[in-house]
């Protein structure tokens, strides 16, 4: 079993986690620029975060033979503060970057003004810089959220095919795949959706456009997550080629709009300027 995780926040997890994911058919990942977990105090922050995403993390994966690709934004949580504001101004010369693949996550957390104008900035910085676009609903209200959200997506210039609207569950769905956009799912330990939802979601809408993804985070969260649906699947009568196209294919698919997914990995190097994570080695 391949798997490409389109959504995981490796920058909170440990080196242990590579290796038990690439024991587990992890291959490929993205990687979307999410909150620090206490509030950020400028602009700055972001910019160091955004290059270890481009830096040390695909140097962290390749040594445990992981692609790591990322993406970048002001994340919805964040846009409510106008410390953090600014980096939208500087997001144009992150986004040109080899490695990145799409403008994310972006969308709403509460649902306030503020995440409606990072929002629409973000989908017309997408257009621009001809990337798709990896689009937070939120946790709560999720229904009125995804309206909401369909409806500024409509609004832009960005086509809903080029669009992965995340964070769906069974009263999201339906409207979320009449929209034309892609659909993302996040497996939880406690929360969001489980294996069981997810093969139920996938016996009713089929597997065109679908993605599962773990959302590996600072809180209680399973990197393994993937695996645990494509096993899922199987127990549930879905075909190896089933799997195959949800864990695999429709990442590629969805990132390889960017036209710069490399997923052949080459010979990891020995330190990323000059640091390393061997700890004890020769």
């Amino acid at each position: 079993m391949r798997i490409f995780d389109p959504h995981i926040h490796m920058t909170s997890r440990t080196t242990d986690d590579y290796q038990a994911m690439y024991d587990a058919g992890v291959r490929a990942l993205a990687e979307p620029s999410f909150w620090l977990g206490q509030p950020r105090t400028s602009p700055a922050s972001f910019f160091d975060y955004f290059d270890s995403l481009l830096g040390w993390e695909p140097f962290r994966a390749a040594q445990y033979g992981i692609a790591h690709h990322c993406t970048l934004a002001l994340n919805p949580k964040e846009a409510n503060d106008p410390r953090c504001t600014p980096v939208l101004d500087a997001l144009p010369r992150y986004l040109v970057k080899d490695s990145v693949v799409a403008v994310g996550e972006i969308g709403y957390d509460s649902m306030t003004p503020a995440e409606d104008t990072a929002l629409a900035a973000q989908l017309q910085l997408a257009a621009d810089h001809g990337l798709p676009a990896l689009v937070h609903t939120p946790h709560r209200d999720k229904l009125a959220g995804l309206r909401r959200t369909v409806d500024v997506v409509r609004e832009s210039h960005l086509p809903p095919e080029r669009v992965l609207l995340d964070h769906l569950n069974e009263t999201t769905v339906k409207e979320a795949a009449d929209s034309g956009a892609w659909l993302g799912f996040s497996i939880y330990p406690d929360t969001k959706m489980d294996e069981d939802r997810m093969v139920a979601v996938l016996r009713s809408h089929g597997t065109e456009r679908v993605l599962v993804n773990s959302a590996a985070d600072w809180g209680r969260s399973d990197p393994l997550k993937t695996r645990r649906v494509g096993d899922a699947m199987l127990a549930a009568g879905f075909t190896d080629d089933d799997v195959d196209q949800v864990l695999w294919r429709n990442p590629v698919a969805f990132y390889g709009l960017s036209g710069r997914l490399h997923l052949d990995l080459p010979s990891p190097a020995a330190l990323h300027e000059g640091n390393s994570v061997l700890r004890g080695g020769e």
